[in-house]
């Protein structure tokens, strides 16, 4: 659930935040409509809780996997879920970037699409491996609630082996299981987001 929730909910998510980034006023590619209303479908679905965009993604999810539980529609909510926050993230890093060594870029002639491809997500390279760190580990949240649904899972485990039986041993286990995978992601990033930046 959780690399297949990555693999498309991370892709959608980069096109979304470079497109926030590119269009912003003074970007490389500036829409103020494109941009305010690209603003305004992020800031809708980003802060509402998981478990509560569960339900209100439930007839939209229906729709697509062709039912509200189970481990499709919950991987189809975690995709909705992950998109729109990796989409501000992946903004908020390409912001960051110096503008004068786009501007410097700009200056030689070069397109928007090279400005983007060898300027823009280079430079900012390390700090969105480290955005993807955490939007991981998020995913990994989200697919242990996602067992509240019958979506399988570590989340299933704990509450259905575990909770529900009052075999508080296998709670632990399942949360010790999540707690070092999450270690081991946040290590891994640690050291890609370190060669990313040459350190």
């Amino acid at each position: 659930m959780v690399s297949f929730t990555l693999l498309i909910a991370g892709f959608i998510g980069l096109l979304l935040g470079l497109a926030l980034s590119v269009t912003r006023p003074g970007g490389v590619l500036a829409n103020r409509g494109f941009n305010a209303t690209l603003n305004f479908l992020v800031n809708v679905f980003r802060p509402i809780p998981f478990i509560i965009l569960v339900a209100v993604l439930g007839p939209l999810t229906k729709v697509v996997t062709g039912s509200i539980i189970g481990t499709n529609a919950g991987i189809f909510v975690m995709i909705v879920g992950g998109v729109f926050s990796i989409a501000r993230i992946v903004e908020q890093n390409l912001v960051a970037v110096d503008p004068g060594v786009i501007e410097a870029v700009r200056a030689t002639g070069a397109r928007p699409l090279r400005i983007i491809a060898t300027v823009l997500i280079p430079e900012a390279l390390g700090p969105l491996v480290l955005g993807y760190t955490y939007i991981v580990i998020g995913i990994v949240d989200m697919s242990a609630m996602v067992g509240a649904i019958g979506g399988g899972g570590l989340g299933d485990f704990a509450l259905t082996r575990g909770y529900q039986v009052f075999r508080w041993d296998v709670t632990l286990v399942a949360t010790a299981v999540i707690i070092l995978l999450v270690q081991l992601l946040q290590f891994l990033g640690n050291r890609l987001a370190r060669k990313a930046l040459r350190q």
